[in-house]
């Protein structure tokens, strides 16, 4: 079998990473770029540092500061229009996922003169855009390692998968420090969304050597992590281990993509403007229990990555100790259900059979271990809100 593996021109990793962003932009070609930044890090200062590390190299730009959770078409328009406006050369996302995904997409539209609907799976986005350096501000998403983005359709409330080398960024810039001030629901989240994509390239049907040593590697970082960046934002080297973990998660999907929690997930972030990471932590013990017996072996291997089992642990020990554990760490994390979070019961069971058929629409959920059928899909949103 050929194993496609697709990653970043040029990645940067560690403490100060953020430093060398003025020489990549040359290496790049990019002179006038547009920052495309979310408002939270624009509004505390933590893009003042970056942007002034461009503006002493005497070089013009913009910045779009407007950034929505969950990126909208609408806001990928904003962007365009400013990259025409402004005759951008290239675009650096900083922030976190829905910062990265809305440049990713803008640099797509912008190349292409496509509407983002146009651009939605199953077509697959294989060709040359303008380039894009990505700088996360969070330990989560990934985005800055995928060739994925995803955009809500406003007029449909439907999130439409992006994905294509297109999606890929030119160049990645990932440096812990800025995180050291991220929040503790931020943390939470994009923690528990980076530990899903790790756990589905590692269950995977698109799974391969490449992916799964990234994915392991990813499950024993985050494992040993996540509940301490959440304790003790401060603590460095468990940052450090978080943002590397993420990123480890990130380049392995990247090469198998998602599987059925981020099918079923997405259509809840579109109605019921959940955030990405935390709904995916409200299905992913659901999910596992779901999945576990068409790959037990992997799901095993998860456990044991995680610290949830041992290497003396049987598969069936460590697939049962695996489930507990994201109960568990669902409950220390204050993961809310879907009820306790406030979404509206009626509204949810009228919409059970539109999210299912924009789950499966998605592909995503094809990739699972165990692929459900629409009604199986239903039955699983029904079992999500029980609980």
């Amino acid at each position: 079998m050929i194993n496609r593996i697709l990653t970043p021109r040029e990645l940067l990793v560690g403490g100060g990473a953020v430093n060398g962003l003025p020489s990549v932009l040359q290496k790049l070609g990019v002179s006038n770029p547009l920052f495309v930044v979310d408002p939270g890090v624009f509004r505390l200062g933590l893009a003042d540092a970056i942007i002034e590390s461009i503006r002493a190299e005497g070089a013009s730009f913009g910045v779009f500061s407007d950034v929505v959770e969950d990126p909208t078409d609408v806001s990928v328009a904003q962007v365009v229009v400013l990259l025409a406006e402004g005759k951008h050369d290239g675009v650096i996302a900083i922030g976190g996922g829905s910062a990265i995904d809305t440049a990713k997409a803008a640099a797509i539209v912008h190349s292409t003169g496509e509407n983002v609907r146009a651009l939605k799976v199953p077509r697959i986005v294989d060709f040359d855009v303008m380039p894009l350096v990505a700088i996360p501000t969070t330990a989560g998403t990934g985005s800055e390692v995928t060739r994925a983005c995803v955009i809500t359709d406003s007029e449909r409330h439907e999130k439409m998968l992006i994905l294509g080398t297109a999606a890929l960024p030119t160049a990645a810039i990932v440096d812990f420090e800025l995180t050291l001030s991220c929040p503790y629901r931020v943390t939470v989240d994009t923690g528990l969304d980076a530990l899903t994509h790790a756990l589905e390239a590692l269950v995977n049907r698109n799974r391969n050597p490449h992916a799964d040593a990234l994915a392991l590697s990813a499950l024993k970082l985050i494992g040993a992590n996540l509940e301490t960046v959440c304790s003790d934002p401060q603590n460095r080297s468990a940052r450090e281990a978080m943002m590397l973990g993420a990123t480890h998660a990130g380049l392995a999907v990247s090469n198998t993509s998602t599987a059925l929690v981020h099918g079923l997930s997405r259509p809840i972030g579109a109605f019921f403007h959940v955030p990405h990471g935390l709904s995916n932590a409200m299905l992913l013990p659901l999910v596992t229990e779901y999945s576990v017996l068409s790959a037990p072996e992997e799901y095993a291997a998860a456990s044991r990555a995680l610290g949830f089992a041992t290497e003396a642990d049987s598969s069936n020990n460590a697939n049962e100790k695996l489930i507990v554990g994201f109960r568990r760490l669902n409950n220390q994390l204050k993961v809310p259900t879907l009820r306790a979070y406030g979404i509206d019961g009626n509204r949810y069971m009228e919409l059970r059979p539109e999210m299912a058929r924009q789950a499966l629409q998605s592909g995503t959920p094809q990739n699972n271990p165990r692929v459900p059928e629409l009604e199986e899909v239903i039955d699983l949103y029904d079992r999500a809100w029980a609980e």
